[in-house]
């Protein structure tokens, strides 16, 4: 028999999935949850191989349960089942170590399915959710900001202290031109269309120090 237990802040729902399993031959429903804290008290007194964990809920939402039931209880599987399906809810499940992520309108057969697969070990996903992970993988992840180089920094530096491109030239030993393709270049890089917002911006960000340090 695969032990359940049924996590979900709505009484109506907690109890439409407990009817349905416990016609089922070989699953047991072991208890039902109203929120995270709930849960983790269940598992403790219940030791069940399969929990059905809802995401938003109060005290404790879905996420931080499956966190600590999956830290604390190895031997216990997390499937959540729930309406949501953005990519934020679905990677912070993911994350927390959810066996697997099942919306609530998949079929009845399909959902007895999930609990069987989890509870031998394997991973569930509704084909929604699998697209959206795949989705996630094949973006390649946005290339890290550039950093102003060091030189640049002279330049603003200066710039913080008043200076035209004339007087930041001469003191750096550089051309006026030079001072000019270097701002261009801060301010691309800042995303700022000026000196003061990009004297600002660097100072907030830390690349420069505050004023009076």
């Amino acid at each position: 028999m695969i032990r359940v237990l049924v996590v979900d802040d709505h009484p109506v729902v907690r109890s439409g999935l407990s009817g349905m399993l416990s016609v089922t031959d070989d699953i047991e429903v072991v208890g039902e949850a109203g929120d995270g804290a709930e849960a983790l008290a269940l598992v403790e007194s219940t030791k069940p191989d399969v929990v059905l964990m809802d995401l938003r809920m109060p005290r404790m939402d879905g996420v931080a349960a499956t966190g600590a039931i999956v830290s604390g209880y190895a031997a216990t599987r997390v499937l959540v089942l729930t309406t949501y399906d953005t990519d934020t809810e679905i990677l912070r499940a993911v994350e927390a170590g959810a066996a697997g992520y099942l919306l609530k309108d998949t079929p009845h057969a399909e959902l007895l399915n999930g609990i069987r697969a989890a509870a031998r070990g394997e991973t569930v996903l509704a084909p929604p959710v699998a697209a959206r992970l795949m989705s996630r993988l094949r973006t390649p992840a946005a290339p890290a900001a550039a950093q102003p180089s060091p030189r640049e920094l002279e330049v603003l530096a200066a710039v913080a202290r008043g200076l035209s491109n004339a007087e930041i030239g001469r003191e750096l030993f550089i051309g006026e031109a030079t001072v000019k393709t270097h701002l261009q270049r801060l301010f691309a890089k800042l995303d700022v269309d000026d000196r003061t917002r990009a004297v600002t911006v660097a100072i907030e960000r830390g690349l420069l120090p505050s004023p009076g340090r």
